[in-house]
């Protein structure tokens, strides 16, 4: 049994919420489970987010400063490319198609998506890189199936695209591809576990063998990690050195384990001499606003002040991801660099770089008017033709049924990046289809509540089951989803005013890595299933307080 800290102290504020952290302190104790970690009381208060497109939580406080996370939700292993004035981000996507998104910034604190590099399903896609070589933008990244694995590239003259379709690098043992330019001018794809291998000219294959060259920098066995799993590579080039900056740790498991490393060489092929102060940062004690940090990129901002971007997840809320990380570093006199965010709790002083007509996220909702899904939806695992499931008519997304259950229907999922949201949407159910609305981890863990004409589906653990029916007759319903902090509540309506709730509640914290692996985070999803077809209309997304 755990007693929670109800004293309204700054990490209860980040992971409650400030209104939810009133009400707290009137409690006196809360058996909490065991997937459930809450912070420790601070007396440094922490202001809270600024409220984007839909009440979503944005980093920019609006005075020069900013607030971790930059990009809230699901956004793990963050590769920044920095293009004159310009930056551009891609993430790991996972199991989600359209896969590796793409979004641009020009402050490194406020992003806007601006399409995807991948529709083609190569499998679960992690850790990719994205370069710029001689006017050419290129993206390295690793992809796994059930029949295994291998590291692709695809490239692109504009970063826009069209991208084209991924080549296999034939690499199967080796995962977390980074690309560097050595003294000699060759191109150079490093590798987990310290090894590299020579690119070809036009970077689109490789040349000899795959070889070792550093072997890791090793913490103290005290620590409380998942695994060493040396991984993300990352070269930089600065003052005549490479710096090769790695994750240690493993990136999930205690919140003590993932951490930043680095090492230098003055040439590409080493030797490689590891940074006195490693780690460069890791959360030492979970109290700490932010767990399991780890696998930066370096970039130089446009007025010369340099930032590591990382990933990490939110203290109490695993299911919400990897989210992304801005830390401030400075060069040492002796060449090094050294962190200066701290643990990201409290704001920072902003990037240099402004666009007066950039607009923080994306929205989630849609009004399904257009003739295309739009960047904020992605299929789950979807089959190659999965398109030929979706039409748009009279405002309404058309989605053909697959499966029996969401776990092979492939579910349409949105990434939300709040501690509290709920989402609605009104559908239509033909004979022989359900449709439904979900908060969707994996095939194998999601919760929510389906609607085939008749009655309901619940959907609980990953597990279905016939249960209730709606007030009145019909095929169309509205479904509302709240999650307010882990606590799942569903309401139905008829007529999209009058709603009624959902007799059954459900608790989902321990949706997540640590208990169901996959290293995906829990995302509002809608889906179909069945043989007939299902019409939504008018999803709608907000934050809540």
């Amino acid at each position: 049994m755990a007693e929670a800290d109800c004293g309204g102290g700054h990490r209860n504020a980040m992971t409650l919420g400030v209104r939810a952290c009133r009400l707290a302190m009137m409690c006196v104790s809360l058996a909490l489970p065991a997937t459930t970690l809450f912070a420790h009381e601070s007396s440094t208060p922490v202001p809270p987010w600024k409220q984007g497109i839909e009440q979503q939580r944005t980093a920019d406080l609006g005075d020069g400063t900013f607030l971790n996370p930059v990009l809230a939700g699901d956004r793990p292993d963050p590769s920044v490319l920095k293009d004159g004035e310009d930056y551009y981000l891609t993430l790991s996507s996972f199991d989600a198609y359209p896969g590796l998104p793409i979004w641009h910034s020009r402050d490194l604190v406020n992003w806007q998506p601006i399409g995807h590099a991948i529709t083609t399903n190569v499998g679960a896609i992690w850790a990719p890189d994205l370069v710029k070589h001689e006017g050419r933008y290129y993206l390295y990244f690793p992809a796994r199936t059930d029949q295994g694995r291998s590291n692709y590239v695809v490239w692109a003259d504009d970063i826009r695209g069209p991208w084209s379709e991924p080549i296999d690098l034939k690499l199967p043992k080796h995962i977390d591809p980074g690309h560097a330019v050595g003294e000699d001018g060759k191109r150079y794809l490093f590798l987990s576990a310290g090894d590299y291998v020579q690119l070809a000219n036009d970077g689109l294959s490789t040349v000899g063998e795959v070889k070792h060259v550093y072997d890791g920098w090793q913490y103290p066995e005290e620590w409380d990690v998942e695994s060493y799993a040396q991984e993300g590579p990352k070269i930089t080039h600065h003052g005549g050195w490479f710096y090769m900056t790695t994750a240690v740790g493993g990136t999930a498991g205690p919140p003590t384990g993932h951490m930043v490393i680095t090492a230098r060489s003055r040439s590409i092929h080493g030797p490689w001499e590891n940074a006195p102060n490693n780690p460069i940062t890791r959360t030492v004690d979970r109290s700490e606003p932010w767990w399991s940090r780890g696998h930066a990129t370096l970039v130089e901002g446009t007025d010369g002040r340099w930032w590591m971007m990382y990933h990490g997840y939110e203290n109490g809320y695993w299911t919400l991801g990897r989210q992304a990380l801005l830390d401030p570093i400075e060069w040492t006199e002796d060449g090094w660099f050294v962190a200066k965010g701290g643990d990201l709790g409290q704001p920072l002083r902003k990037p240099s770089g402004s666009d007066p007509s950039t607009v923080h996220g994306q929205a989630l909702s849609d009004d399904f008017d257009s003739d295309r899904l739009g960047h904020q939806w992605a299929f789950f695992n979807p089959a190659p033709d999965e398109m030929q499931r979706v039409s748009f008519k009279d405002g309404a997304l058309v989605l053909q049924g697959k499966g029996n259950a969401p776990r092979d229907a492939s579910p349409l999922t949105v990434i939300a990046g709040d501690q509290a949201y709920q989402f609605e949407v009104e559908l239509e159910v033909d004979p022989g289809a359900t449709g439904g609305v979900l908060l969707f981890y994996s095939d194998r863990l999601y919760a929510g509540v389906g609607f085939d004409g008749q009655g309901f589906h619940l959907h609980r653990y990953g597990v279905e089951r016939p249960q209730g029916r709606p007030e009145g007759e019909g095929s169309r319903l509205w479904l509302r989803l709240t999650n307010n902090r882990h606590i799942v509540t569903v309401h139905s309506s008829r007529d999209g005013k009058a709603w009624s709730k959902y007799p059954v509640q459900m608790e989902v914290s321990g949706y997540h890595h640590n208990v169901a692996g996959k290293f995906l985070a829990l995302k509002p999803a809608i889906y179909a299933s069945g043989e007939g077809t299902v019409r939504f209309h008018n999803f709608r997304y907000r934050a809540l307080d």
